[in-house]
């Protein structure tokens, strides 16, 4: 652990990034390569410094949401190809595309022709064509996909860099879906073929789609969930070993006894049944511990799980500490960590882990740390 004086903060691991990162490149097949998801700030891990490790560790791609997630990362140094997946509808959008190097989704002819008038004689843009399998999201429909392709040939200043479709049922232990995507996917890229047309990069694979069958890599396979430490689907868990990167912390604010009867926190949620020890943390759903989860998560303090009790509050939430002697304030409590993870949040509150690891409030300073930091410290 880290050492802070925050009240409560965010650490993540760039080793088991890193770790992560080789795990999956291992996995792939030869001829793939791997784009590192970064968006939403890397699933709260922090955009650049996970983007840095995931390079660092062999990713050759990055991927990320928006237009200023792309503008971030480049303005950190970051030079590698970056894709935005979301939407670029905008004309001032698409300049900013140009002057920081990022590479836009494109699915729509009025997008293209946008692109293409916002564009000087002399400029060029990589653009990466969506199509729609089955998704319903982003993406226009693979009926119509070929038909886009050759409208997009005829605009010389967008270069197509890749065709991509999105898997919507990858984590299914039921392939059925998958497949199917795959068949209408594969139809699109025999129909280009066919029509004398070369491919250029072909991707579709997410961390569940890449885990499920290697025969849908491609050229290029997109890493999201995986890369932080979490197999996307129970079934899959037995495919590669995994190191979540994230663990949160708090300080214990305030130590009191109570006796039996006594109501803890809003609602009287929990009602001791016997004399208790119990302390304040300083963390509560304002940064991420769920409301939801009030008496059904554990903590650890002292390196002994502990209850959490009473209904979670939004800046502090309470524990049972009657089973540890010494408790004092400025106890380090972990929340998440170790055997205290993200898909067991996300198992009681009937989600998934990655709402939870986005979850994590910015309030939350993340303290990171790997081994080129410690050599770093050596060297002082």
């Amino acid at each position: 652990m880290l050492k802070s004086n925050h009240r409560a903060w965010v650490e993540i691991d760039l080793n088991a990034i890193e770790f992560n990162v080789q795990q999956l490149i291992s996995a792939l097949h030869p001829s793939s390569q791997l784009l590192a998801v970064v968006k939403a700030d890397a699933y709260g891990h922090g955009s650049v410094a996970v983007s840095r490790s995931a390079i660092r560790a062999g990713a050759g791609w990055l991927g990320v949401a928006t237009l200023p997630e792309g503008v971030e990362l480049r303005q950190a140094g970051i030079t590698v190809p970056i894709l935005i997946l979301g939407a670029v509808n905008t004309a001032d959008e698409a300049r900013s595309l140009v002057e920081y190097n990022l590479q836009p989704t494109i699915f729509s002819p009025q997008q293209a022709l946008m692109f293409h008038e916002v564009l000087g004689e002399q400029d060029t843009l990589a653009v990466h064509l969506k199509v729609d399998t089955g998704m319903s999201r982003l993406g226009i429909s693979y009926r119509e996909a070929v038909e886009f392709y050759r409208f997009l040939s005829g605009l010389p200043q967008l270069q197509i860099a890749s065709i991509y479709s999105h898997l919507a049922t990858a984590d299914d232990p039921d392939p059925t879906e998958m497949y199917r995507q795959n068949a209408r996917f594969q139809s699109v890229l025999h129909s280009l073929t066919s029509s004398g047309f070369s491919l250029p990069m072909v991707h579709l694979c997410n961390t569940a789609g890449m885990l499920t069958d290697r025969n849908l890599h491609y050229d290029l396979v997109r890493c999201g969930l995986g890369m932080y430490g979490y197999h996307p689907a129970v079934h899959l868990r037995d495919r590669l070993e995994l190191r979540p990167a994230m663990s949160v912390h708090a300080r214990i604010t305030h130590v009191k006894r109570i006796s039996a009867g006594t109501g803890v926190s809003y609602g009287y949620s929990f009602v001791a049944d016997r004399e208790m020890t119990i302390a304040t943390v300083a963390i509560g759903y304002a940064d991420g511990v769920v409301r939801g989860l009030s008496n059904q998560i554990a903590a650890i303090v002292r390196d002994t799980v502990v209850p959490q009790i009473g209904t979670i509050t939004m800046d502090q939430c309470l524990i049972d500490v009657s089973s540890v002697p010494h408790v004092q304030v400025g106890d380090v409590v972990t929340m998440l960590g170790g055997d205290l993870t993200a898909q067991t949040w996300a198992d009681i509150l009937g989600t998934i882990p990655w709402e939870i690891l986005c979850g994590f409030k910015h309030r939350l300073p993340r303290l990171t740390q790997n081994r080129y930091d410690l050599m770093c410290q050596f060297a002082r």
